[in-house]
């Protein structure tokens, strides 16, 4: 998988000043664009529009220093629309403005990434892969900020707002494992990892029920899958946030699954020590080089 991810960048090297194409970058990585962008964001820290705009403003820094090029051929060079734009965007980047780069000696640059794969240890991850038939995930769900680190207040004000008789009615549904209340994300915005954006947040359970739902409930379809299943125990949130990193930085790449777009399933044990909290997150996944 780093082996694709960096012939990926060597590719989107090779385009910077003219179209990189979301078809190729997922014949190279052997994936979807959607989950492409979501890991190289997990390796990198930043999304996959910021850097190639980083590459791009690097490069055109080069180019009006040293290559004498005017503001304006700089801009077209790499796709900006307007030389207005393209200044704006220069100005944000590096605080000055392009044309204002020849009087400078020091320059800001943003170098070309290449992946390496480094195992860290801290955190234990348990994990088990299962097959599992369609189910429904029934509950009630709210549009929410992305967010990745702490308890987000968003999530604590829905499960407040979901009532005692709400509750009762919702476990009489439940008849998948683990039978209990999880957390649902999905539906989230192309450039997640930016902590920019939001996602469709549901809290409630899983169940193969087709009738008998109460119109008041949200229902999410999943459709039969394979999951890998984490379990982790200490501090929450906090070691369930980590083991969300470790699994797409460190897990995926040196195995032999991908993911799969699904909901993002997790759910807690006892929380009356938070310092050491059983969870499980569930994540949907297939072989690599399957269809």
């Amino acid at each position: 998988m780093l082996k694709s991810m960096n012939e990926a960048l060597d590719y989107i090297e090779a385009h910077l000043s003219d179209e990189i194409n979301d078809k190729e970058l997922e014949k190279i990585t052997g994936t979807s664009i959607y989950h492409f962008r979501r890991m190289f964001t997990f390796l990198s820290g930043i999304t996959l529009g910021e850097y190639i705009r980083n590459r791009k403003l690097s490069n055109a820094t080069f180019d009006l220093q040293h290559e004498g090029m005017s503001v304006t051929e700089t801009a077209f060079k790499y796709g900006y629309e307007s030389v207005d734009g393209f200044s704006r965007a220069f100005r944000e980047w590096s605080g000055i403005s392009p044309s204002e780069v020849k009087k400078k000696n020091m320059f800001k640059a943003f170098p070309k990434l290449s992946f390496q794969l480094t195992i860290q240890g801290g955190i234990s991850m348990d994990y088990r892969i299962e097959n599992k038939d369609a189910f429904r995930i029934v509950g009630k769900k709210k549009r929410i900020p992305i967010q990745f680190e702490g308890e987000n207040k968003e999530i604590i004000k829905l499960a407040k707002s979901i009532t005692p008789e709400q509750r009762e009615k919702l476990h009489s549904y439940a008849n998948v494992e683990p039978n209990q209340v999880v957390n649902a994300s999905y539906n989230f915005d192309t450039e997640r990892m930016e902590e920019k954006g939001g996602l469709d947040h549901m809290i409630g359970i899983l169940t193969t029920k087709e009738s008998g739902i109460d119109e008041e409930f949200d229902i999410v379809e999943v459709p039969a899958l394979t999951w890998a299943v984490f379990s982790t125990k200490g501090e929450f949130p906090k070691v369930m946030q980590d083991t969300w990193g470790k699994i797409a930085s460190e897990w995926l790449p040196s195995s032999d699954y991908e993911l799969v777009e699904a909901p993002e399933i997790s759910f807690t044990g006892d929380l009356s020590d938070k310092s050491n909290v059983y969870s499980e997150i569930w994540m949907a996944v297939k072989k690599k080089g399957e269809i």
